[in-house]
């Protein structure tokens, strides 16, 4: 199979970006294809019937292709549009937005224009990375697609700036300090990821060793040197994984240094982010999402909102000054700690946050609200709570998602009692294949 090589051309890209190449009875996805170009083409492998491979030589380049910004974009397979120009990509994102509306949802609406990034590069306010060792020096990086194996980097394209030279000391240090990062086989060894957060409008740090044990060896000189070496580092916190997972945080944590969170904020809202709170990844485009969200909610001073699936409850407290109330609900006890925290440093009075499940809370709650704002997790929403929603009956619904095909099978639940108004996308995650969708739904 690995010696199998395939000439095509690219005819369509899939929802994840590959190119989609038909050849005899072949379908292959090829990463980094764009549409049109023709390559010989080196099968990897098959799954459900699907070859994947990787250009082993291309023909007929696309007027949009680019040089690659990241000398590993290729091979670590997170970014996925390195190597074509910005436009294209949104052009991507826009109709796959389009497709599964039309597809999974049966819906044909119209799109407005697609919100673009300005700079599309080092937007990341997280990234979390595993360590290893090779050539017995520690590395870290990204892991190839589908394996464990880590493709080492020194910068990363979208990760802000701040992070890059804080992972090259914390590996340095690990290495003359002799802290083993930790295999994933034997199950060995301390370090197992690193989490860096930064903040976008103060610049604070905060890092978190993620570990496979309570302490390890030269732990306080560990931490000494990192922040002696970076002061903007403001936090260092330790979180214990002891489990065999692919979960990457563990449940116990320790502050090892500074303050248990860094400070950021939104549209003049201060928010306090732990290291396990939610908080979007791209601050600049964030801002234009919540305002494009107050927007088509429109609201008044005699409006009661509800902030479902609300995190650290940034939408909710900027929602808070236009409205009479806002009731925000989050799961997540550390969100929801940090949702109280961020009302109280704000001075607001007019929010209630509370620690329950979105669907339970609706169900049991029989309460009007006059807008409903949403923004839940990849896999969408729940059907009980859609039908919850439609018997509460909220005029307005602003329905933000991070998944088109989970968007469009919720939409497709409330389009019998709602009526899609406005679509809009913002570029959230610029280089990957993800995109931002925000919705007006109205009570027919």
């Amino acid at each position: 199979m690995s010696q199998t090589i395939i000439k095509g051309i690219c005819s369509d890209i899939s929802s994840e970006g590959l190119g989609i190449v038909k050849a005899n009875w072949m379908v292959i996805m090829v990463n980094g294809l764009l549409l049109g170009e023709e390559a010989d083409i080196q099968i990897d492998y098959k799954r459900a019937g699907v070859f994947y491979g990787h250009i082993k030589k291309l023909y007929n380049l696309s007027k949009d292709r680019i040089k690659l910004e990241c000398p590993v974009a290729s091979a670590c397979g997170g970014c996925t549009f390195q190597n074509a120009t910005y436009e294209y990509e949104l052009a991507f994102k826009k109709k796959k937005v389009e497709d599964a509306l039309k597809r999974i949802g049966g819906l044909d609406v119209k799109i407005n224009e697609i919100i673009g990034m300005e700079n599309p590069s080092n937007y990341r306010n997280k990234i979390q990375v595993p360590f290893g060792k090779e050539n017995h020096h520690v590395v870290y990086g990204f892991y190839k697609a589908n394996t464990h194996k880590i493709i080492p980097i020194k910068k990363c394209a979208i990760e802000d700036e701040l992070a890059s030279p804080i992972l090259m000391d914390i590996a340095s240090l690990m290495d003359s300090m002799h802290i083993e990062p930790y295999h994933e086989d034997s199950r060995n060894g301390t370090i197992r990821h690193v989490l860096i957060r930064t903040s976008h409008t103060t610049r604070e740090v905060m890092v978190v060793l993620i570990t496979n044990a309570k302490t390890f060896p030269s732990r306080n000189n560990f931490v000494k040197a990192l922040t002696s070496k970076h002061p903007e580092i403001k936090s260092v916190v330790q979180n214990i994984n002891l489990r065999d997972t692919n979960v990457i945080l563990g449940e116990k944590e320790e502050v090892l240094f500074g303050k248990p969170f860094i400070s950021d904020s939104l549209l003049g809202i201060e928010f306090h982010i732990s290291s396990k709170s939610f908080f979007q990844v791209n601050p600049v485009q964030c801002e234009k999402l919540y305002q494009k969200a107050l927007e088509f909610a429109n609201l008044n001073k005699d409006d009661e909102v509800l902030d479902a699936y609300a995190g650290v409850a940034t939408i909710g407290a900027i929602c808070a000054k236009h409205v009479k109330k806002v009731t925000s609900v989050e799961l997540v006890h550390e969100a929801v700690m940090n949702a109280k925290d961020n009302i109280k440093r704000n001075n607001i009075s007019n929010m209630e946050v509370i620690e329950a499940d979105c669907t339970k809370y609706l169900l049991e709650n029989d309460k009007h609200f006059d807008v409903v704002i949403m923004d839940p997790p990849r896999k969408g929403s729940t059907p009980e709570f859609l039908n919850a929603l439609k018997k509460s009956k909220p005029s307005k619904i602003v329905y933000i998602s991070c998944e088109p095909s989970t968007l469009a099978r919720d939409l497709k639940i409330l389009s019998d009692t709602y009526q899609i108004n406005n679509v809009s996308c913002v570029d959230m995650f610029p280089r990957s294949f993800h995109i931002e969708t925000i919705v007006l739904l109205v009570k027919r």
